[in-house]
């Protein structure tokens, strides 16, 4: 398991946006699937939500942030 670099801020908004994230996505799927909303690459928008709110997740659960372990300062 890599590196914690989160304090408990941190770990609890990666978490609030990973799960925000496949929420919308979810919702956009419903949509999707129900015809209500389309777009061209909607399915797309759909698995990048999922896949992006799961690593977030990830980083919650590890204490690990990406972003910062490249060098980039993050404010929480």
């Amino acid at each position: 398991m890599p590196e914690c670099n989160l304090d408990a801020k941190g770990k609890a908004a990666r978490f609030v946006g990973g799960v925000a994230a496949i929420a919308g996505a979810l919702i956009l799927a419903a949509l999707l699937a129900t015809d209500m909303f389309t777009f061209g690459f909607g399915w797309y928008a759909v698995g990048g939500g999922i896949l992006g709110g799961a690593f977030a997740i990830y980083e919650a659960r590890a204490g690990w942030c990406i972003v910062r372990a490249i060098g980039i300062k993050t404010p929480l």
